[in-house]
């Protein structure tokens, strides 16, 4: 059977940030309405603790966060197929970190898994 890899676009930063600091909740809510009106579907999500940033991948971005005193524990990501959007994210955040990752691969099944930490 033939794998198909897709390939997603994240910006990743503390969960404090996203939830306290910035306004994701209006943006989500914008980015949803938006969405119906257009009958397009939801290409975008909000993970908290992903699970992706255990793949070999994204070495680079592991360092990025243990730089900056992170951990995936206190992390959450938004991530999307859609590369503009994430790259509209990364604009209006600001203070994040933006990378990318192509799944399903032997060391990422399930690139939208993540554990409920707050």
């Amino acid at each position: 059977m033939k794998k198909y890899l897709t390939t997603y676009y994240f910006i990743i930063a503390s969960t404090k940030f996203f939830l306290r600091d910035e306004p994701v909740e209006e943006v989500f809510r914008e980015r949803t309405q938006h969405y119906r009106r257009e009958k397009k579907p939801t290409d975008f999500w909000f993970l908290s603790s992903p699970y992706f940033l255990e793949s070999s991948q994204l070495d680079d971005i592991k360092k990025k966060l243990s730089d900056a005193n992170l951990s995936k524990e206190n992390c959450s990501a938004i991530i999307s197929i859609n590369q503009n959007f994430i790259v509209w994210t990364k604009l209006r955040f600001n203070n994040v970190i933006m990378g990318s990752f192509v799944a399903p691969t032997d060391d990422l099944r399930s690139p939208l898994a993540y554990s409920l930490i707050f």
